[in-house]
């Protein structure tokens, strides 16, 4: 590789590639709307090549080959994104690649989503899908075909796989398939051939290996008989070199509202401790846990946070060895395990100060070879390629290398009360160049979810508002993951008077405090935050000046009824809920009351919230006399995953925002 500059930072020789070669972009919304260069990396074992995704053009995904000696760099599959995308790929030996594809299909016009295996040579060559094969006797559809959980020692191409199996229609045929359900084969992945490791159950969704080839942690779910979920997982694990299962723990959702889930959730086996790592409450947080997988089913706890939940652990390399738990507080923080790991941490941060968040997205089988990703809340971050015997770091891309150039925001952790006079915790983001707000036009913008967060970190949506001028506040509002079962309280459906509370207190707030100009407040959201920017407008029709819901939920009950179509129809019914809060909840259903004018988008083929919602609530608004415009993305998904369109709805919002709050 040519290294266009070296630097020796704290004991740590930094050789710096250009690999992309982007150039910056002057248009704010384009800039910020373009697609991060890389999705997923992998390293082979001998570590002298690497995979990596990433998005192509308009709604395409790719996956490129680098070798790391040459630096040169070949594109060896593409997925159209109508409907295929690739997802990630890994090495399964140094000439030979398995990468996941997954889309979206509608079958009987219910829209469900597509995965399969694909194998094929470093150049893109031989591609065989790894997959059962389907067949025109086979009972129903297969979905997906599973997914690697071994890759094993990564030079003779075989991995561990758990594989979807389904029978066939044994009218008239001696040799039909039988076997329903996940199992788990030993593929070679040159040739396709697999040898059964696992027997496939009916209701088994997973399995954990330990990393060394040895299946050792199962998860049976319960179900109705005609196959909808229960939301209640059993979990088994199997003495060292003994077939049979035994019985580990469960997990419990909680389906009535008012309180967490219970039980365990099993994150990883380590072989060397015999153990495994697992997610369970302490309290009132979610701690980690290792239990010894023998007749004993020792337990000790491996990590706690007083304010927080332990969320995660940290693996690395082929084998999946784990090296630290993660957790978040007013910013996301590492407790490393692995005390080489904890040095390396600490040495790259102080080489790149910038870039303080680092993680280790993938290794060499001995893990000398090591794929990082850094990154700050005004830097974007980029990819980097770290050899720990000579202490050098090559970058592979910057992450966003459109906005290089700019002048980017930094992120303040903050609280601010709420009505009740609970501290909210939440990340306020200042135009480039101010230090002090005062009188400033202002959004505030709550996150998906319900359940789950804002951190510190770069947020291109946020980012972009502050370019233009806005300051930006976004609370997690109680109904947020992450803070424990007393802050999640009722969820953000069944208590949304308390989150969508939060929300509008976070407006009042800023203008009590001389930070937003009240003639110029706007409230943004995408998800759950495009139901709590308009659901805002029910509970104080007057605080808001402008409101954009991206991908919003407008009405419960429609909510209910589309889950009807899927297994999980009773854990969606059950977490909305009945009773008055239902329609009393939906925006679309008070839709007399609003006063601001409201901007919606949408795809067409979004699984996560249908896009009849905001066609429901855009219709419901216009019949009541008030301003609302909706823009739908054909074939485009929950995530609005292509550059183009992404830049047209901050070109939109912009031009929206700035016409409503007079700017």
């Amino acid at each position: 590789m040519k290294h266009l500059k070296s630097l020796l930072t704290a004991g740590l020789l930094l050789a710096c590639t250009a690999a992309s070669g982007a150039e910056p972009v002057t248009d704010d919304a384009a800039a910020f709307g373009a697609m991060q260069t890389i999705n997923s990396v992998g390293i082979s074992a001998d570590g002298k090549k690497l995979v990596y995704t990433g998005p192509g053009t308009e709604t395409s995904t790719v996956a490129v080959v680098v070798d790391l000696t040459s630096g040169s760099a070949a594109q060896i599959a593409r997925g159209d994104g109508k409907p295929i995308n690739i997802s990630n790929c890994e090495f399964s030996a140094a000439d030979r690649i398995v990468c996941t594809l997954w889309g979206l299909e509608r079958t009987a016009s219910v829209l469900v989503t597509m995965q399969r295996t694909l194998a094929m040579d470093a150049d893109g060559k031989n591609q065989i899908f790894l997959g059962q094969k389907d067949t025109l006797e086979q009972v129903g559809k297969r979905q997906g075909d599973g997914g690697v959980i071994d890759w094993m020692n990564g030079v003779d191409g075989n991995v561990l796989m758990a594989r979807s199996y389904v029978p066939e229609s044994q009218t008239g045929r001696l040799l039909a398939r039988t076997q329903e359900g996940l199992g788990v084969d030993r593929i070679d992945t040159r040739t396709g051939k697999a040898t059964q490791v696992e027997r496939p159950g009916n209701d088994t969704i997973g399995y954990i290996s330990d990393g060394q080839g040895t299946v050792r942690v199962m998860t049976v779910t319960r179900s109705s008989e005609s196959g909808l979920l229960r939301g209640e997982n059993d979990y088994s694990y199997r003495l060292a070199n003994d077939p049979q299962w035994r019985p580990l723990g469960k997990y419990v959702m909680d389906r009535a509202g008012g309180g967490r889930s219970t039980g365990m959730l099993p994150l990883a086996v380590d072989a060397k401790l015999n153990a495994a790592y697992v997610l369970e409450a302490n309290g009132d947080r979610q701690a980690l846990f290792r239990i010894t997988l023998d007749e004993s089913l020792k337990r000790e706890m491996v990590m706690a946070n007083d304010q927080v939940d332990i969320d995660d652990v940290v693996k690395i390399g082929r084998a999946g060895r784990v090296i630290g738990a993660t957790y978040a507080t007013d910013r996301r923080y590492t407790r490393y395990f692995d005390p080489d790991f904890a040095k390396l941490h600490e040495m790259l941060v102080k080489a790149l100060p910038k870039q303080p968040q680092i993680t280790f997205t993938g290794a060499s089988a001995d893990e000398q070879v090591l794929a990082v990703h850094a990154s700050g809340d005004s830097d974007p971050g980029s990819w980097y390629i770290y050899y720990r015997d000579r202490k050098q770091l090559s970058i592979l891309s910057a992450a966003r290398p459109q906005l290089r150039g700019k002048t980017l925001s930094t992120v303040k952790p903050m609280t601010y009360p709420a009505a009740d006079g609970t501290s909210i915790p939440s990340y306020l983001t200042l135009p480039p160049g101010v230090s002090e707000a005062k009188n400033l036009p202002a959004i505030v913008m709550p996150h998906g979810g319900p359940g789950a967060r804002d951190e510190w970190g770069f947020d291109w949506l946020a980012q972009f508002f502050a370019q233009r001028g806005y300051l930006v506040l976004q609370p997690n509002f109680r109904g947020s993951e992450g803070y424990g079962a007393a802050w999640y309280a009722n969820n953000g459906v069944r208590g949304w008077k308390t989150s969508v509370g939060d929300v509008t207190d976070a407006g009042r707030w800023l203008v009590k405090q001389g930070m937003a100009d009240p003639a110029k407040l706007a409230v943004v959201g995408w998800s759950y935050g495009g139901y709590a920017a308009l659901q805002s407008n029910v509970l104080d029709p007057d605080l808001f000046k402008a409101v954009i819901a991206i991908a919003p939920v407008t009405d419960w009950e429609l909510m209910k009824a589309k889950a009807g179509q899927y297994t999980d129809m009773f854990l969606t019914s059950d977490y909305i809920g009945s009773g008055p809060h239902v329609k009393e909840g939906s925006p679309a259903q008070n839709v007399q009351v609003f006063k601001a004018p409201v901007l919606m988008f949408q795809g067409d083929n979004d699984l996560n919230v249908d896009v009849t919602q905001s066609k429901f609530m855009d219709k419901e608004l216009k019949k009541a006399g008030k301003s609302s415009e909706l823009i739908i993305y054909k074939d485009l998904t929950h995530q609005l995953s292509d550059g183009g369109a992404r830049a047209d709805m901050l070109r939109r919002s912009d031009a929206f925002l700035r016409k409503q709050l007079k700017m």
